[in-house]
C-alpha cells in the first residue's frame, strides 16, 4: 500500500472527484518517522523529490537546548518526555515530536524543530537551569 498526497480524491465539501488519471510518482507520499527517544541516536538518509536528501532522526538521546537567560546553545542528554501535546500517547510510547516538552539535564524544554524531518532536536529551556 502507498501513501497518496494527491488532491484529486475529495472535494472540501466532501464530494468525490471522478479519477481522470492514475497515481503519479511525485504525488506518493511516505509513512510518518516516529522518533523514538533510546540510549543511542540512529538516522536514516532519504532522497527526496529533485534528488535532495532529507535526514530522519529515527532514535534520539541530545537535544540542542537553547537557554534564553544566558544566550547560548547546549547539547544535553534527554532524561524523558514530560507531555506531548499533539497527542498524549505519544509521550506513553516514548516518540518525540515538534511541541513535546521534555525533562533535559539542563532542564524542561519544548522541542521547536521536526526531528523526523530535520534529523536533529532543538528545543527552548522554558524552565530550570540558570
Amino acid at each position: 500500500m502507498s501513501y497518496y498526497q494527491g488532491r484529486d480524491l475529495k472535494k472540501p465539501t466532501g464530494g468525490k472527484y471522478r479519477r481522470h488519471r492514475g497515481k503519479r510518482k511525485h504525488e506518493l507520499g511516505r509513512p510518518p518517522t516516529l522518533t523514538r527517544l533510546a540510549k543511542q541516536e540512529a538516522r536514516k538518509i532519504i532522497r527526496v523529490r529533485g534528488g535532495n536528501i532529507k535526514v530522519r532522526l529515527t532514535r534520539a538521546q541530545y537535544a540542542n537546548v537553547y537557554v534564553p537567560g544566558e544566550k547560548k546553545v547546549v547539547k544535553a542528554r534527554i532524561i524523558s518526555i514530560v507531555e506531548t501535546p499533539p497527542n498524549r500517547d505519544y509521550a506513553r510510547r516514548l516518540i518525540l515530536t515538534k511541541g513535546a516538552i521534555i525533562k533535559t539535564e539542563v532542564g524542561v524544554a519544548r522541542i521547536t524543530s521536526r526531528p523526523g524531518q530535520d534529523g536533529v532536536i532543538n528545543a527552548v529551556l522554558i524552565e530550570g537551569g540558570q
